[in-house]
């Protein structure tokens, strides 16, 4: 069992060791995707880009191709550099048949179409969107939602596509050159047709088109791309391709990192590996001497994309969950022990990836419904790992690594509308008092849910087992008391502290807005089970049931009120989301009314 662990240990050691994506060719495309970039107010290396955009275009970060597999950081390069190649990547997923009805388009057996598949319904698919955008959210049908989705893909497509030179550009490093030749000989001509003096009619036809091309540019480019070379460090003086390139008619020279890009272009257009790598480095260079801090988290982020830390711990979750109860039913002091060990590495690397995201946003680690996901999984592991400790009956580890598992899987699905680093509207005046509550409420429902799992371990030990003895149902019990004790300790003290930064925030401590509301909802739900337990109003299955439907209330009022589309808490809606969560829900109450069968159908037989 030791070598066991320890083959596990060096696996993923060595996985963070090694933790770059393998590329295809000479060409160093994971160097390129440090190159910072400015997208959504948050300075990003081009990396996250690549997999933001492919995930929602395709709702994967990686394409499967023909001939191999591309990484998101590839896809996006071959977009930018060379899109008649990327048009015929069959990268659009659509599953919705009345969708693929008015696109005149066969079933595919991925669900995966190309850009040029789509193109000749182009006009169709806008006409459709432009009956279905006035018509509010709740009320659109199932095809309107989908191809307002779309839409809004193809889009970010289009805008991708242009974000370093025109998509029709057949030669974009001659191009920069012959726009840099021609701004001087065509402001004289300007200046000359202005006083009425004879002009050179092609220098001024040559300068004008360049500049309503350039302009074009500009408004399509979907991220900014060029820093101020002055000491400026403010966001908004960032340019994108277009704009840096009319910039030059004022300056009388071409931007650095626009040079630096064309010659990036030419080299892949070329084939030339070694300009492409060379001329990565460069521009690297330029922004490390220019941008250092900006770089260096650049750097830093595409580490954190490659290791995918949240993706190795539900890994090792399985793993432990797995261990966990193999020693309910054989060995279990060396496979708990095992099981154990792992979840403090799963916990380990879930804390680093935790920490890592609050250094590259610097801010609290919850501040949306992605973060709030991985946070709750996050405490939720803490305190089963403080259990285990105690009670050593791989209990505290089953449940630890079952509530991280799925609150990671709950987070992978909630990234899928992009970039989870984007800061939400309602906690952009971020405060100590802001940092404070965020903490200390969400640990408060990561004891809620800790208690609702373990009152699921209950039931499903009690009823489809025979290991659940009178010894092991009392100390479970206990387990779920402490815990409930705990969480009403924290979601109250939370909530208080909510209050205070709305005070602060908003001007007015308590507003009856639906999370607030949901708040309440929690401690009270936690208070009733305390003073249904101390009056002896329910025993042990009423604590598991009251502990089971504290899923449902926490679920609801955290998730939930985000959902509902009112109150300054309203964010992250998600169709898939909402029906996810009637899922789980539901689910809950058909624990529930297991635990309530018979005490003589429950195959271990108990007396509470």
């Amino acid at each position: 069992m030791k070598n066991t662990l320890l083959l596990i240990l060096i696996f993923f050691t060595s996985s963070l060791l090694f933790s770059g994506e393998s590329e295809k060719a000479d060409f160093d495309f994971h160097e390129f995707g440090k190159i910072p970039v400015l997208l959504d107010g948050r300075i990003k290396p081009i990396d996250t880009v690549a997999r933001t955009s492919l995930r929602l275009i395709h709702n994967k970060q990686t394409l499967r191709t023909e001939e191999s597999k591309l990484t998101a950081i590839q896809w996006l390069v071959e977009l930018l550099i060379s899109p008649d190649s990327a048009n015929n990547r069959k990268v659009f997923s659509i599953h919705d048949q009345q969708v693929l009805d008015l696109l005149k388009l066969e079933k595919d057996k991925n669900n995966n179409y190309s850009y040029l598949q789509l193109s000749p319904s182009f006009v169709e698919i806008d006409r459709q969107a432009n009956l279905a955008n006035p018509i509010e959210e709740q009320n659109r049908s199932y095809f309107q939602k989908n191809l307002l989705k779309l839409r809004h893909r193809l889009i970010l497509y289009q805008r991708l596509k242009n974000s370093l030179q025109s998509e029709d550009s057949p030669d974009f490093q001659r191009e920069v050159e012959m726009f840099a030749q021609s701004i001087e000989g065509g402001l004289q001509a300007i200046q000359k047709r202005e006083i009425g003096e004879t002009f050179d009619q092609n220098a001024f036809n040559q300068f004008i088109a360049f500049g309503s091309r350039y302009q074009t540019l500009a408004q399509t480019a979907y991220f900014f791309v060029a820093p101020p070379i002055n000491d400026s460090s403010s966001k908004t003086d960032w340019l994108n391709s277009g704009e840096a390139l009319l910039r030059s008619v004022i300056s009388k020279e071409i931007h650095p990192v626009i040079q630096s890009y064309a010659n990036i272009i030419a080299a892949y257009q070329n084939e030339n590996a070694d300009t492409f790598n060379l001329e990565t480095k460069k521009l690297l260079t330029w922004f490390e001497d220019h941008s250092p801090t900006e770089t260096r988290k650049s750097q830093q982020e595409t580490f954190f994309n490659s290791f995918q830390p949240f993706y190795r711990s539900i890994v090792l979750y399985v793993l432990v969950f797995l261990f966990a109860c193999a020693s309910w039913l054989t060995a279990p002091q060396k496979l708990g022990k095992t099981a154990f060990y792992l979840c403090i590495l799963a916990f380990i690397i879930h804390t680093v990836g935790l920490l890592f995201r609050m250094y590259l946003e610097g801010r609290p680690p919850v501040t949306n419904l992605y973060s709030a996901a991985v946070f709750v999984g996050w405490g939720s592991a803490l305190l089963g790992i403080i259990l285990e400790s105690i009670f050593k009956n791989g209990i505290g580890s089953a449940t630890a690594s079952a509530i991280g598992f799925c609150s990671l899987i709950l987070a992978h699905n909630l990234s899928g509308s992009g970039d989870t680093m984007v800061m939400m509207v309602a906690v952009l005046d971020s405060n100590f008092w802001l940092a404070t509550h965020v903490v200390v409420i969400t640990l408060g429902y990561s004891a809620v849910y800790l208690a609702g799992f373990l009152a699921i371990v209950y039931v499903a030990r009690g009823v489809f087992t025979k290991t659940l003895d009178k010894k092991l149902a009392s100390s479970l019990a206990r387990m779920i008391y402490g815990i409930i004790c705990f969480a009403t300790l924290f979601s109250f003290a939370g909530t208080v502290l909510g209050g205070i930064w709305a005070d602060q925030s908003w001007g007015r401590f308590w507003g009856w807005d639906p999370k607030e509301n949901g708040a309440l909802l929690i401690v009270l739900w936690n208070a009733i089970i305390l003073h249904a337990r101390w009056g002896g109003y329910i025993k042990a299955r009423g604590l598991v049931n009251m502990a089971i439907f504290g899923n449902i209330v926490t679920t609801w009022s955290f998730f939930g009120t985000n959902m509902l589309g009112v109150g300054l808490h309203s964010y992250g809606f998600m169709d898939s989301g909402f029906i996810w969560m009637i899922s789980f829900m539901a689910s809950q109450l058909l624990i529930m009314a297991f635990a309530s069968l018979p005490l003589h159908i429950w195959r271990s037989q108990i007396n509470n």
